[in-house]
């Protein structure tokens, strides 16, 4: 059997017919993984024990006849700043190295309704800060196309995973890019839902009006397959959206081929390497061939947008991980009462500057300095204020550009993923600015709040070592059928 082959709908139909049961191929994926995973390093922790007990009651449901989901049984990947009750839950940060989750994301309840079976935890950026998985605190995650580069960040475990055939959907989140840019670089499919669409009750919080939490999936179909069951209002999370959505499995192919997508101009401004701009140029002709009005449209601000984003992220990450301090949250081993030198820590202050300072690795030490010196006295208006403007005025952009009343108004946009396929380890670790550029067609949809889908130009073979290149299709407000529906008519034609 082909893990890489399989999708949630295949295996779904496989365990109805009776072809395989789902402790046989729960078994075979961790077979996989310890084979494969030693050279990859996309997941943190296995969750055998309670997979196979979930797999088995599972199959009783099946040879019940009491299956009434496309997920259940179905092998699944969460990126660890996910919590899932009784499991350890790190966000990639030595500071949460002992922390057991004491409940469930909502995500994770709603998937446990549905009886999916979750294989286990996968590395990230330290609390999702990075654009390679190269910041983790425990290992580096490597690209299944090819072991030199990175799978993108920062749910790169959760795209290589899914990549390399280790899991058949996967959770991620996707604060600048995080779902999005990691599946373009692995070849597979990501989505980040509209704010509030989604639950980010029990999401480990990096920036909280920008955090989301989306699949990452081999398909469309398997992306709206997750999607559909994840969604939904919760009392538990006060930004999730309480009107009724619909769903996304089945879109109505009359009502995608008369939607018109926009072109904004200036995402052929920006440098793009050879490969990318090839591969978009591709994707675009393939929609005219199939027939959609292709119209050029203008989002002015975009170009600040990353500037914007890392002036107002790390205001948020200084506070959100104020929180963490070794203490509470699972103790960091061996620092609580001694220092370097050996002698004994005598006062708090101490104690949290110890902690802190070793629990935390550069990167989320970097966006917490950062934060702090731009709300302090004097600063925030200089700052944080004129970058809550550009905010606005991105939002703007957008909502003018998706005004369907006026001569210019596009129902969907296309653009690239990410500038440049996917780099060396390495390669940017010493320039952060470089890195954060990664970002740069990503970040605009989290500042506007409205769904992004990012998918691969074409199928890549992984035995031919091809590095991919991916797409995305934005869309308005709550309208993820519109952009699910638009890529799976690309996929299936």
């Amino acid at each position: 059997m082909d893990t890489h082959t399989l999708t949630i709908h295949s295996l779904s139909q496989g365990f109805r017919e009776k072809k395989f049961s789902v402790t046989e191929i729960t078994k075979y994926f961790f077979e996989e993984i310890q084979k494969k995973d030693k050279d990859i390093g996309a997941y943190l922790s296995l969750m055998n024990e309670e997979a196979l007990v979930e797999a088995k009651y599972a199959d009783g449901l099946f040879h019940e006849n009491k299956v009434t989901s496309l997920l259940t049984g179905i092998p699944l990947a969460i990126k660890d700043n996910i919590l899932i009750e009784g499991i350890k839950t790190t966000a990639a940060s030595k500071i949460l190295e002992q922390y057991t989750a004491s409940y469930d994301a909502t995500v994770i309840k709603k998937l446990k309704d549905e009886h999916a079976v979750f294989l286990g935890k996968t590395n990230l950026d330290e609390f999702a800060m990075g654009s390679s998985t190269e910041n983790s605190a425990f290992h580096i995650t490597k690209n299944p196309h090819d072991f030199t580069r990175v799978p993108g960040g920062s749910s790169g475990g959760s795209a290589a995973a899914v990549s390399a055939g280790l899991a058949v959907g996967a959770l991620g989140s996707d604060t600048a890019g995080s779902v999005r840019q990691p599946a373009a670089l692995c070849g597979v499919v990501g989505l980040k839902p509209t704010y509030g669409s989604v639950s980010r009750f029990g999401l480990i919080a990096m920036a909280s009006s920008f955090d989301h939490v989306g699949p990452i999936t081999k398909t469309v179909e398997d992306a709206a397959i997750l999607y559909d069951a994840i969604k939904g209002h919760d009392p538990f999370d006060a930004t999730s959206i309480s009107e009724e959505q619909l769903s996304t499995t089945h879109p109505d192919p009359h009502y995608i081929k008369k939607l018109v997508i926009g072109i904004p101009k200036e995402c052929f401004e920006f440098e793009l390497e050879k490969e990318v701009k090839e591969g978009i140029e591709r994707a675009m002709e393939k929609f005219k061939r199939l027939g959609f009005v292709l119209k050029e449209i203008s989002l002015p601000h975009i170009k600040y947008s990353v500037p914007a984003y890392y002036i107002i992220t790390p205001a948020e990450v200084s506070a959100n991980l104020a929180r963490f301090d070794g203490i509470r949250y699972g103790n960091i081993q061996n620092l609580k009462s001694v220092r370097a030198d050996g002698h004994q820590i005598l006062n708090l202050k101490e104690l949290y500057e110890k902690n802190r300072g070793t629990g935390f690795g550069s990167e989320a030490k970097r966006r917490i300095l950062l934060g702090t010196f731009v709300l302090s006295a004097g600063y925030y208006d200089a700052y944080y204020g004129k970058a809550k403007k550009i905010q606005e005025c991105i939002a703007e952009d957008f909502d003018k550009a998706f005004d369907n009343k006026t001569e210019n108004g596009v129902d969907v946009m296309f653009m690239p993923t990410t500038p440049t396929r996917a780099f060396k380890i390495g390669e940017k670790t010493e320039n952060p600015v470089s890195m954060y550029l990664s970002d740069i067609f990503t970040v605009p949809m989290n500042f506007a709040g409205v769904p992004a889908l990012s998918l691969p130009v074409e199928r890549y073979d992984l035995k031919k070592k091809e590095l991919p290149v991916g797409f995305q299709l934005v869309g308005k407000k709550m309208h993820e059928r519109d952009i699910l529906g638009l890529g799976m008519y690309y996929e299936r034609n």
